[in-house]
């Protein structure tokens, strides 16, 4: 079965990732939104990937190199069509739309991908607004990053095809998904998942057991951690910190701008929770991380969606200066 249509619910940073590759691949997308004043705030993140997809492709096309090369845009450069895929993502924006109405946008839907704010209580009522219009064979998954999928089924009506699909920032250049299935989930919907993210170009790997993190964050978490903490108090500044983990690793990012790339106020939401553990049993400080990251927060620098976090970007999401 070929996936058609996607419903997304959220328009977050990588709720509308998510819908810009899946548009691109030639997919008809719908997101769902809260209220109207989400449609607007929405919007500025499509049109940007928009401009984001053809200035990449653009940059692709000039320097055929190994380090603009884009997955989720081409599988090669031996086979990379510069003007088709121009034409893919110049139309991209005609297969996507924006609706508050939940029965509306999961009708017909092959695929229901819940991209809403890593805030347990919110998403709780995500997945019981859903659960009143989903149909029993259509294929419902969570890109949750911080919570256990396992944490919603009780509100999911068929379980065997609920499961998790994590997706990367930057989708398409690291265009990998994780595939993660809960206790409850059928091996044909955990191949199925699989499948999607094979039809938008994305790398699935395959996690066959429930796993707080993942595979990516159970790598990422400590590093990003760590950093944030030497900053919170005082220990060094972003720029240092970057600059040591790449000049050490030959890492192309440092901590601080991958924390850009996700977004502050994403990294705000998870770090809030544990707030009231003590750092002798979480290992950080992450109640003093928690008042870095609302400061920048509460400042409107959230990130390279803002233009600016703990550095300053273009358009295209490049750090307009630095080391």
């Amino acid at each position: 079965m070929e996936f058609k249509k996607v419903a997304i619910l959220g328009g977050g940073v990588l709720g509308t990732q998510i819908a810009m590759q899946s548009a691109y691949c030639g997919k008809e997308v719908c997101i769902w939104l809260r209220s109207e004043d989400s449609k607007t705030r929405t919007q500025p993140k499509l049109d940007r990937l928009y401009g984001v997809y053809e200035k990449t492709l653009d940059q692709m096309n000039k320097t055929k190199s190994p380090a603009d090369f884009c997955g989720g845009l081409a599988d090669s450069y031996d086979t990379f069509d510069y003007a088709d895929c121009v034409k893919r993502a110049q139309d991209a924006k005609n297969h996507i739309t924006l609706t508050t109405d939940m029965a509306e946008a999961v009708k017909d839907a092959d695929i229901i991908i819940e991209a809403t704010a890593e805030i347990e209580k919110e998403k709780i009522g995500v997945f019981q607004a859903v659960a009143k219009v989903l149909k029993k064979d259509q294929l419902l998954v969570t890109n949750s990053s911080s919570l256990l999928p396992s944490k919603f089924t009780k509100y999911v009506p068929n379980k065997k095809n609920y499961l998790a699909l994590h997706f990367a920032n930057n989708i398409w250049k690291q265009n990998i998904t994780e595939v993660m299935r809960t206790a409850d989930t059928g091996d044909e919907a955990f191949q199925a998942a699989a499948r999607f993210s094979k039809e938008i170009n994305m790398v699935p790997s395959m996690i066959k057991k429930e796993k707080a993190g993942y595979i990516l964050n159970t790598l990422l978490i400590p590093l990003l951690s760590g950093s944030m903490e030497l900053i919170a108090h005082g220990y060094a500044t972003p720029e240092d910190v970057d600059r040591t983990w790449r000049t050490a690793t030959g890492a192309p990012y440092g901590p601080c701008e991958i924390y850009d790339v996700v977004g502050l106020d994403t990294g705000y939401n998870i770090v809030k929770k544990y707030v009231h553990v003590p750092k002798f049993i979480a290992g950080y400080d992450f109640k003093a991380i928690a008042k870095l990251l609302e400061g920048y927060k509460n400042a409107g620098k959230t990130g390279v969606n803002a233009g600016e976090g703990f550095f300053k970007y273009d358009e295209m999401g490049h750090r307009i200066s630095g080391d």
